[in-house]
């Protein structure tokens, strides 16, 4: 990066110090050093300190220095004293950079309550001070004749003696104060030029350009500096990719670098054409060698980084042997004329717009480096640097391959699981032949080993060889195997000679891409001079295959509900034993001949659709498909089957979309890519840094973060929690909640810097990148960095396989403490488990390269094991080399684990792990990634480990919201908090506040059955999506049944129950009815004997008045029945 100008900010006193900041005589102090820009040093301090109100006056007034004095508040460095090695003087002599040393304050560190103060001092003296970078004169050198920008051009401004140089684009700015000035630009090669009378006034910088003219013509400049035309220009009619005739008017500009790349000349070479096509190009890299060279790869496309959906994507790879050269050469130079081309030639035009081209000029540029010009025959060079065959590593479907497999070969598997390349051609030297699948057969010998696409490859393979005339003769090498012959330039592979564990058969039988091997010529490693023939015996030969890309049958499988593309859905042609797959948006390419075939689409879920489809000969013909799921027709009694996201709101559907979008292929590689503020791991933080590094972004980011303790280590060191949200702190049931923890084992740190950098990575993009933005907004994220700091402590960097560190401080595996009595660091995370409000947790350890899923603990049957491995395989997925299954960690070189995931207990089963409580009691899935083979790598490894977690690590905040979302309210709308939502008759979640929950599931068809006491219990099916979120939207009825027994037979009991009551009271008033009325008969002839029984009269006298108060409470109809009784006596 080219600076202009610069302030280095100091403490101790209050003044504009400008160079020099030492003089030739190095005495202390009282020497003015001048340079020679000193007038423009000083208008720059002043532009400092006159707006500073202490530093104006000159006079800061430090303790101990309270007579020193600064007129206007500036000084020469020197004059004040003597600084030798300093940087201000460093930026101006060597870098172009004018820059001042500013000291701020007499306090070098002044109180925290004084900072405000210190802004208000410094706050305008800093824009004034920027807003010099403008003043001077500015502008451009170029070309006369070819307008184009002239790098390092020297800028001589006369009567000062220093110059500075233009930048890449011949892009200038020079610094001066108001004046008139002459001014030179110079160039070698080129008449130097000077403009006169240049004024520079106050404020903006004068324009001035210089058109330099070449001292001599170059043979086709024009041609050369060639660019294309703007995309508006061209016609959007498809032109018929022929050959263009001799006499044609255009003709189109042919590549001129032909000479050997070593790799720093290549690698320029294709960051050149990157950065001067970034319309149409990206280069990226596949891996890594064993070296740690690049494995580049140079996208060409109109919209390169993008899938685009129906557009077929297609590879060639070079240098796969390291001596073979001519691939290498001819790649870059397919390169030159494809980008040279695009806009101008209608052939590459339509070939770069209707395909997605991926160019590997390179895959063994260890062994290249080794390979010497002028090898013909030989082996130096061939191999990797581990001096293994890369054709012969892949694996094989006849053989085992003994040979460990190489990085290499991993980085290329990884590739092509990660593109859907349709076609592809692997460019070898030492024949001149077509090589097509099978390269091996099942005995080993060298007989034609056909494959179900053997029509298909034989097209392919003349596609090339008919461009080629001298291959298609058939007799390539006749000096050095005169008995060779390929009829029209190609062979089987197996007929040819018997190569186990080729890449061609590879690609072919685990991937949707059919590739072809292509020698090029007898020698290997032919001189430079001979370049410019082999392009020119091989450019129709390139374009003619690229474009077979475009042959057979293209098209999509849809959803007949929703018409979404059906991902992984198989397309089968008939007879022909070779079934290919759809892509993310149901999108598919079916390479075939001339013919009538019978084509099949089926996808699990759904009904297969088998048409008749007839091919030509010239383009692919389209052919899409509608699937209907196998319950789309609900009969009465059937379960109904459930996707229904709520777009209603149109922020619901934006969101919709992004979650799709971030699903696609490089989706959050494009996130990353469009993210603001480069962040990447640089060095590990013990523990107090990691609490100060915390505590800034909660500092500064306030809005969306908090910062809290879960409680303390053994050593009493805080286990602190970072939550990143929009609304931290707050309770939002309604959003999906994630947690991400590290460090429970201390000797493994690297999971801690991954969490950090994703905290500081999430919290700057947030309001500067609209997804993480709306990730932010959506999702409650709460970061665990360190769970077990003490461990940390005593960790030892580049500790491989060290255990020091591994437990607490009181000895104990934290990831063996999730049982009954618990240390301190396990009940922390447990209380945060325990609340049962997240959806999925992803837990960083090391020592390995995967990702394990519950149990840890040795079960016979694992529920939801489906959704836990599909969660495992997502992440892995994202990885470039986890889902290789090849760990390759020093200790276990042999380790296989098919697609990087494997259950815990499978790898290494123990009791009482944090994944297994979190599923038991947490009610919330949790994987286990292991960060890499060492458990403490150096320090210098965690960028290249951030770049390979960074894709994983997002793509969790985004599967977070798929699975299924559901609302649960009865009839009446009353929200229904605690329901049992109980999945596949197994898993079971129960609704949050506000009737809300969320669970994860793997693609595909769920069971739901929803369960609240005094409601039906309610039963469906919901479609679960790979790349979107399903909604659920429940309405309970009340409840049918009373006691666990049908409502209508309970009410019946009832009332049949209350009506024998009634009747067995009425039976008992009726008797006593019969009692009463005989006991007042007896009573009315005691009466009328009452001279003979007057004490027995008195004594029932007193028992009627005892009778009457013992019914004193009695209700009013026993009261009126007595009383009508008595009246009628």
């Amino acid at each position: 990066m080219k600076f202009l100008l610069s302030g280095n900010l100091h403490g101790g006193s209050v003044v504009a110090s400008y160079p020099y900041d030492d003089s030739p005589t190095h005495k202390p102090t009282g020497v003015y050093s001048k340079s020679a820009d000193d007038e423009v040093f000083k208008y720059l301090a002043k532009a400092y300190a006159s707006h500073h109100p202490i530093m104006r006056t000159g006079k800061p007034n430090c303790p101990g220095e309270e007579g020193e004095t600064f007129p206007e508040g500036i000084t020469n460095g020197a004059q004040w004293y003597d600084v030798e090695g300093g940087m201000q003087d460093y930026n101006y002599v060597w870098a172009d950079c004018f820059e001042i040393t500013l000291e701020l304050s007499c306090c070098k560190y002044p109180m925290t309550s004084e900072l405000q103060q210190e802004w208000e001092n410094n706050r305008e003296s800093l824009l004034s001070f920027i807003e010099k970078v403008h003043i001077g004169v500015k502008g451009f050198v170029r070309d006369a004749v070819t307008k184009a920008g002239l790098e390092n051009a020297t800028i001589v401004v006369a009567g000062i003696a220093h110059n500075i140089t233009a930048g890449r684009y011949g892009d200038f700015h020079r610094l001066l104060v108001p004046g008139t000035y002459n001014v030179t630009a110079v160039v070698m090669g080129y008449t130097p030029l000077t403009r006169e009378n240049i004024e520079v006034k106050e404020g903006d910088a004068t324009e001035v350009d210089f058109f330099l003219q070449p001292t001599a013509m170059a043979p086709n400049l024009t041609q050369l500096t060639a660019t294309p035309a703007p995309a508006s220009t061209i016609a959007s009619t498809v032109v018929q990719a022929e050959a263009p005739s001799p006499t044609s008017l255009h003709q189109p500009i042919q590549p001129v670098d032909f000479r050997h790349h070593h790799f720093s000349d290549m690698e320029i070479f294709l960051r050149r054409y990157a950065n001067e096509f970034p319309n149409i190009t990206r280069l990226y890299s596949a891996g890594k060698s064993v070296e740690l060279r690049e494995l580049y790869v140079m996208e060409i496309s109109d919209n390169p980084g993008v899938h685009e959906a129906g557009e077929p994507e297609f590879k060639y790879i070079g240098n796969m042997h390291g001596n073979e050269v001519v691939g290498r050469e001819l790649l870059l130079n397919l390169i030159e004329y494809l980008c040279k081309n695009f806009g101008t030639d209608p052939e590459v035009t339509d070939l770069v717009r209707s395909t997605r081209i991926h160019i590997m000029p390179s895959m063994n540029p260890d062994g290249y480096e080794k390979s010497q010009e002028g090898d013909r025959g030989g082996t130096v060079g061939r191999n990797n640097s581990n001096n293994y065959d890369l054709n012969r590593n892949f694996p094989d479907q006849f053989f085992q391959v003994a040979d460990p497999p190489q990085p290499e070969t991993l980085a290329v598997m990884s590739w092509l699981k990660t593109y859907p390349f349709v076609l592809s051609a692997n460019l070898h030297g030492g024949s001149l032949v077509v090589n097509y699948p099978y390269d091996d057969d099942e005995q080993g010998m060298a007989i034609y080993s056909k494959s179900p696409d053997d029509a298909v490859f034989q097209q392919l393979a003349l596609s090339y060889s008919k461009e080629n005339k001298k291959m298609y003769q058939g007799s390539p090498c006749k000096d050095m195997y005169p008995n060779e012959y390929f009829p029209h330039g190609i062979t089987n592979g197996a007929q040819w000679y018997n190569v186990p564990g080729g890449m061609q058969d590879w690609n072919y039988l685990n991937t949707n891409c059919f590739e072809v091997t292509i020698e090029l010529g007898c020698v290997k490693y032919p001189n430079a001079e001979e370049l410019p023939r082999y392009w020119e015996q091989n450019r129709r030969s390139l374009l003619q295959f690229m474009k077979q890309v475009h042959r057979g049958v293209w098209g999509f499988v849809l959803d007949a509900t929703d018409g979404r593309g059906i991902l992984n859905a198989t397309i089968s042609v008939a007879e022909i034993n070779h079934p290919v797959t759809t892509y993310n948006d149901g999108d598919y390419w079916r390479l075939l001949v001339q013919g009538t075939y019978k084509i099949t689409a089926s996808a699990r879920g759904y009904n297969p659709v088998t048409k008749m489809v007839t091919v030509d000969s010239e383009d692919a013909v389209q052919v899409n498909f509608t699937l209907k799921r196998t319950d789309a027709k609900v009969e009465e009694g059937k379960v109904p089957v459930l996707n229904i996201p709520d777009t209603s709101d149109p922020n619901e559907k934006e969101f919709e979309t992004l979650i799709k979008d971030l699903s696609a292929e490089n989706g959050v590689e494009h996130l990353l890519l469009s993210s603001s503020g480069k962040v990447s791991p640089y060095r590990y933080r013990p523990y107090k840094d990691l609490s100060e590094f915390l505590r800034g972004l909660y500092l500064n980011y306030p809005h969306i973060t908090n910062l809290s303790s879960l409680g303390q280590s053994v050593e009493f060191r805080q286990i602190w929690s970072l939550e990143i949200s929009n609304k931290p702190n707050q309770s939002e049931p309604e959003e999906p909640k994630i947690r991400f923890v590290a460090g429970i084992h201390g000797n493994a740190p690297v999971g801690t810097e991954l969490l950090l950098t994703l905290a500081e990575f999430l919290c700057m993009n947030y309001k500067k990148n609209a997804a993480v933005t709306k990730l932010i907004d959506r999702t409650r994220i709460v970061i665990v960095p360190s769970l077990n700091p003490d461990g940390r402590e005593i960790a030892q960097e580049r500790g491989c396989t060290s255990k020091i560190g591994q437990t607490n401080a009181h000895g104990k595996d934290l990831d063996t403490d999730f049982t009954g009595t618990q240390e301190p660091e396990t009940k922390a995370i447990e209380n945060l488990i325990l609340k049962q409000d997240f959806s999925l947790s992803v837990a960083l350890d090391g020592g390995s390269l995967l990702v394990t899923y519950p149990y840890d603990k040795p079960v016979q049957t694992v529920e939801n094991k489906e959704t836990l491995k599909h969660l495992a395989s997502v992440y892995a997925n994202n990885h470039p080399s986890m889902h290789l299954g090849q760990p390759g960690c020093p200790n276990k070189s042999d380790e296989n684990v098919p697609g990087g995931v494997i259950r815990g207990s499978e790898w290494h089963s123990h009791l009482g792990s944090m994944k297994d409580f979190s599923v038991t009691f947490g009610h919330c899935p949790e994987i286990t990634v292991y960060t890499s083979c060492c458990y403490f790598p150096s320090a210098g490894q965690l960028p290249g480990l951030w770049a390979e977690h960074s894709r994983s690590l997002l793509s969790m905040l985004v599967e977070v919201h798929k699975g299924v979302h559901g609302f649960v309210q009865d009839k009446s709308g009353k929200a229904i908090s605690k329901a049992v939502i109980v999945l596949n008759e197994s898993l079971r979640v129960c609704t949050k506040e506000g009737g809300y929950f969320h669970v994860l599931l793997a693609p595909g068809l769920h069971n739901i059955n929803a369960i609240a006491d005094g409601y039906q219990q309610k039963h469906m099916q919901v479609l679960v999506r790979h790349d979107a979120p399903s909604s659920v939207f429940i309405v309970f009825d009340m409840e049918n049944k009373i006691f666990g027994l049908p409502r209508e037979l309970v009410v019946t009991v009832a009332g049949a129950s209350m009506s024998a009551l009634i009747l067995t009271a009425c039976i008992i008033w009726c008797v006593c009815s019969i009692k009463s009325n005989r006991h007042k008969d007896g009573f009315h002839r005691l009466r009328q004997h009452h001279d003979d029984y007057e004490d027995e009269i008195r004594m029932m006298s007193t028992g009627s008045k005892k009778s009457l108060l013992s019914h004193e409470f009695q209700d009013e109809t026993d009261t009126e029945e007595e009383t009508l009784y008595s009246s009628k006596h």
